[in-house]
């Protein structure tokens, strides 16, 4: 038997009546962002586990996304437990055996087949569970079958658009399943700086303050962007004030889309962002990309660039553009910098007529057969705004990023 040493785990209130309630088959632990959800639920399977021997599957939508997020949180809620060093941690798989033999499997769903072979499994966590499928959900739950007391199936997520599937199953109609919201309000542990930040998104895009912050389901707006206007505004004036970083991007393109450096200045303190130069051509050669870098004066800037493109990233490098970049992505990466770009104020200067353009058009996917705006932007009218969005890794600490135990 396994005798728990808590040292260093904190359960916020919200949740502590739940911690050894496992009556229900199915929870859904949802709401806004910063609420402490999954940091709950990897508590309570934790505890759970040492309590009686259990194999615990902890699923992504991708695979990868796993190390960075429940694998290192898995890590720390044992270690709040006073346990990890009895643990054996498997480097090459991540899976994690407990001193009593139970087994935190993590798996993605893009490999379903290693998933399909699995046997004995008495838990099973859906971080994220708005980015799979009904199937994939149905699929899991049918693996959840060990001869075993109390098996579980634990959902953690933000909600999204009314058209994904946890809103069609748990909420449209009656559930068995247990359902538990929770928002930023309910985390003691939140830094004052990550409040404040979703608050702002109440002045920025209020239907992403209405999801992010108060974690409701929310129809989603055909345009992605609302917080931002054509200002006329003088560069030189705002950067004599010294409070400002200056951020550069590059997107690559050749044939039909354009190659798109755009160039802004962001105050985090105040959370304004200035956009101020844009360069956007087609057919355009490394050499031609350096060139017209050095050309316009940016060659001395930080650059950051589609990091799907490394040797032209290292051939501009090696062509006068010392500074450039590859930007970090990730398979959430797309929504994460349209998250932290919405928690801005974005003025965007007249002369930048590429860039008003993809703000005026850049729009989220429909679903056909609700009708609703889905949390997916169509791949059209992006090319200065993923640009931009690279441009913000340069901001030190990536403002707009979960403090760890935030989640």
């Amino acid at each position: 038997m396994v005798i728990l040493m808590i040292v260093d785990l904190n359960i916020n209130g919200a949740y502590l009546p739940y911690l050894g309630n496992y009556k229900n088959r199915t929870e859904v632990y949802y709401g806004g962002a910063g609420s402490g959800k999954s940091v709950f639920v990897a508590q309570k399977t934790a505890i759970k586990a040492l309590r009686g021997k259990r194999k615990i599957l902890v699923i992504r939508k991708v695979a990868r996304t796993l190390k960075d997020s429940c694998v290192d949180l898995m890590k720390q809620t044992l270690n709040g437990l006073g346990v990890w060093d009895k643990c054996k941690f498997n480097k090459s798989t991540s899976d994690i055996e407990l001193p009593n033999g139970s087994l935190f499997l993590f798996k993605g769903m893009d490999d379903s087949e290693k998933i399909k072979s699995i046997t004995g499994i008495t838990d099973i966590w859906i971080e994220e569970a708005t980015e799979i499928s009904m199937d994939d959900f149905t699929q899991l739950n049918l693996r959840l079958r060990a001869q075993t007391p109390n098996l579980q199936m634990f959902l953690s997520f933000n909600p999204v658009s009314k058209a994904n599937w946890c809103y069609q199953l748990f909420f449209a109609k009656p559930t068995d399943a247990f359902v538990l919201k929770t928002t930023y309000l309910d985390n003691k542990f939140l830094p004052q700086a990550y409040v404040d930040s979703l608050e702002h998104m109440k002045e920025t895009n209020y239907t992403y303050y209405k999801i992010y912050a108060l974690g409701e389901f929310c129809s989603l707006d055909k345009l992605v962007f609302s917080n931002w206007e054509e200002k006329e505004f003088d560069v030189n004036e705002l950067i004599v004030t010294k409070q400002y970083t200056t951020l550069t991007g590059l997107d690559f393109g050749f044939t039909n889309d354009p190659t798109a450096l755009i160039v802004s200045l962001c105050d985090t303190k105040a959370r304004e962002l200035y956009i101020f130069d844009e360069y956007g051509d087609i057919g355009l050669l490394n050499p031609d990309i350096a060139n017209i870098i050095k050309s316009l004066g940016y060659s001395k800037n930080i650059i950051m660039a589609d990091c799907a493109e490394q040797k032209s990233i290292e051939e501009i490098r090696r062509a006068g553009v010392p500074k450039i970049k590859k930007c970090a992505k990730g398979s959430d990466s797309v929504l994460f910098g349209i998250q932290q770009l919405q928690q801005y104020k974005i003025y965007v200067h007249p002369k930048c007529t590429g860039v008003i353009t993809e703000f005026q058009n850049y729009s989220w996917e429909k679903d056909r057969n609700t009708n609703e705006y889905v949390n997916k932007p169509v791949d059209k009218f992006n090319h200065y705004i993923d640009a931009l969005r690279y441009s913000m890794q340069i901001i030190k600490g990536k403002m707009g990023t979960l403090p760890k135990g935030a989640l």
